[in-house]
Order: C-alpha cells, then sequence, then structure tokens
C-alpha cells in the first residue's frame, strides 16, 4: 500500500468518523427540543408560590390588567380595564385581552371572572359568580312529565 493510499484510507475513516458525530450531535438536539417541550407542559412554578405578578410577562396587556384590578379593588367590566390600561376600545382589543383573561380565569390563575366581561383578582376575594352565570335566559316552556299528564 502507498503513501497516497495510506492518506485516501485516513481520510475516509475521518470522514465517517466526522458523519458518526454529526448524527449524535443531531440526536442530542432532538433530545434537547424534547426536554423544551416536555418543560412547556409543567405548570410554572411561579404559580404554586403564589407570585401571580410575577407570572405575567412586565408590560403586557395581562400584567397591566393586572395592576388596574389591584389599583381599583373590585371587579372591572372589560371596557373600564381597557380604559385604565390605555387600550384603545374596540372589538379587536376586547376580545384579545378578555380571551387572555379568561384564559387564566378558568385555570385559576391570577384573575377570576365575576360576571359576563368582568374580572377581578383571585387574591382580592369579592364575589362569586352567580349560580346561574353563563346559563341563557330564555321563555322556558315547562315540560309535562307523564306522569302529570296522565
Amino acid at each position: 500500500m502507498g503513501m497516497r493510499e495510506k492518506l485516501d484510507d485516513k481520510i475516509k475513516r475521518k470522514e465517517q468518523e466526522i458523519i458518526e458525530f454529526e448524527a449524535k450531535i443531531r440526536e442530542a438536539r432532538v433530545y434537547i427540543q424534547a426536554l423544551q417541550e416536555a418543560g412547556k407542559l409543567l405548570p410554572r412554578e411561579e404559580a404554586r408560590s403564589g407570585k401571580a405578578e410575577t407570572m405575567l410577562r412586565p408590560g403586557g396587556s395581562a400584567h397591566k390588567a393586572f395592576v388596574a384590578l389591584r389599583e381599583a379593588g373590585k371587579p372591572l367590566h372589560i371596557k373600564d380595564i381597557m380604559k385604565a390600561i390605555g387600550i384603545p376600545n374596540n372589538k379587536t382589543n376586547r376580545i384579545s385581552l378578555g380571551g387572555t383573561l379568561a384564559r387564566y380565569s378558568r385555570n385559576n390563575e391570577i384573575f377570576k371572572r365575576t360576571a359576563p366581561n368582568t374580572f377581578a383578582l383571585i387574591e382580592a376575594g369579592g364575589e362569586e359568580p352567580p349560580e346561574d352565570f353563563g346559563v341563557a335566559v330564555e321563555s322556558r316552556n315547562e315540560w309535562v312529565g307523564e306522569e302529570e299528564a296522565r
């Protein structure tokens, strides 16, 4: 085997080594990505520690709503919250902010819903929604059961 063949052989082995290392790097990146995705599914540590304000991104609309509700000390309608935090009152903004606050409310985090489109802070206590909250009010036709029809 000549010198050139020995060099070619060494080059091929190193190229194979590089291919193997690149495969290991890809596997490690996939593993890291899977861990990051799994971490997103876990509840935030701040939620357990009771630090509601630290869960919210400073400067975000939910944080501004938190500050406005804390300053008001009572439940506010979404329009009043928007006015307090300086967001223009239009349908898009109402839906966006209302949806954000509703998500926290559904998860029992930071905000609670006290009436339709009315929110308060969980830490503030306050009114609970009425028992018929969310039930459509209609003229109800009483259903006559079989026993009453006889």
